[in-house]
This record gives structure tokens, C-alpha cells and sequence, in this order.
């Protein structure tokens, strides 16, 4: 698998891909996380985009948008689905980043959901899955890996970590058990939804004032 980008390639249409396409108007990447927009990049705009993103990219491009439709905003980097339920956000990458667990695969598909994790569970998170990320202020969990099925297995075994309903060693066997199974054609709840009851808002915490 190779994830080098001709950059010259890349280069011809960074001037008009570089900010984001919503409605049809150019807005700053920094919207990533706004207001979703009321209507999606055209399929040429997407196509045009696309065409310099490597193999895999593109294939989970194609198989997000044939689920999901074309995505709400686009850069020449990531494309973005707002409120694509279950999921309140979710960003496609053109840039991997290489995961190792439970086996070698490139992370590029992250998937947000509101969560409220007890700040007193983050190090074990961080010790069950790197690729699973919370932020605390913003109140959101997401996980990133190649596959949405794997992204909801992250999350549900994240809530069963951060509820102390299985340790970060039971979780992370669970993981790969499940993971390796539905490579083999199997399928189980965890990989196809949530197995609990995901919160819509109300998770930020702002924390308070120091001074």
C-alpha cells in the first residue's frame, strides 16, 4: 500500500480547493466543526477533490458517500458529513495515520459522537485504544480507523471502559476478537450500531474559572 501524494498534482488545485465548499461558496477550513451546512458539495466538486487522494482514501470516500451522500463541506484534505445519524460528525482524511491495533491498517474515517466521559477514565481510554479520542470541553468522543463498523466497535467498548463495565486488557481482547471475526464475514452488535444510548448535547464542560 503506498500513501504518497503526487504533489504536483496536488498542487494545480490547492488554490481552489484549499478552504472549504459550502452551498456552492468557499469558507475557511476552520469550519470543520460549525454549524452543519444546509446543503452538499456537488459530486464534480468531490470527484475533482478525490482524484488527487491515494487509492484508499478514495474507496472509503466512495463507500462513505454511497451510505452517507455527498458530504457537507470539502477540502482538498478531508471530507465532512455533518449529523449523518448516528453519528454527529464525521471526517474523512486524505492523510492516514498508520494504527497498529489490532492489526496494521491506516486510520483516515473519524466518527463524533456527544459523550461525557469521568475525566478520571482518560489515561485508561488512552491505554485501550490511541485512535479513540475524548475531549473533554467539547464533550465529544470520536474514533478513527478505515471502517465505520470499526469505529463503533472502538466507541461501544470505549463507553463499557469508561462505565467500568470491562477493564482496558478485557476490552482491547474483545476488540481484537471481534475485529478478527468480522474479517472472516461474522458480525456482532458492536460492530453494527450502538449498544447503548447515545446523548444528544449537553455533554461540554466548559470546567470553571481559575481566577
Amino acid at each position: 500500500m503506498t500513501n504518497r501524494i503526487d504533489r504536483r498534482t496536488l498542487g494545480k488545485t490547492a488554490g481552489a480547493l484549499a478552504g472549504i465548499t459550502v452551498a456552492g461558496q468557499y469558507a475557511p477550513a476552520a469550519a470543520q466543526d460549525a454549524t452543519p451546512a444546509a446543503s452538499t458539495v456537488s459530486a464534480e466538486q468531490v470527484d475533482e477533490i478525490i482524484a488527487a487522494w491515494p487509492e484508499i482514501p478514495q474507496e472509503v470516500a466512495q463507500t462513505v458517500m454511497g451510505k452517507y451522500g455527498p458530504p457537507h463541506e470539502a477540502t482538498a484534505s478531508r471530507l465532512i458529513w455533518f449529523d449523518n445519524a448516528p453519528w454527529k460528525r464525521t471526517i474523512l482524511y486524505r492523510d492516514v495515520v498508520q494504527h497498529d491495533f489490532p492489526m496494521p491498517h491506516p486510520d483516515l474515517l473519524e466518527q463524533f459522537i456527544d459523550y461525557q466521559a469521568p475525566p478520571e477514565t482518560y489515561d485508561d481510554l488512552a491505554l485501550y485504544d490511541g485512535s479513540v479520542i475524548v475531549e473533554r470541553t467539547k464533550g465529544e468522543m470520536s474514533a478513527r480507523c478505515d471502517k465505520e463498523e470499526m469505529n463503533f466497535l472502538a466507541i461501544n467498548l470505549a463507553n463499557d471502559v469508561a462505565t467500568g463495565e470491562r477493564t482496558v486488557e478485557e476490552a482491547r481482547q474483545f476488540y481484537a476478537e471481534t475485529a478478527m471475526a468480522f474479517m472472516d464475514g461474522q458480525s456482532d452488535p458492536y460492530v453494527e450500531g450502538f449498544v447503548f444510548e447515545v446523548q444528544e448535547g449537553g455533554t461540554a464542560d466548559p470546567d470553571e474559572p481559575a481566577m
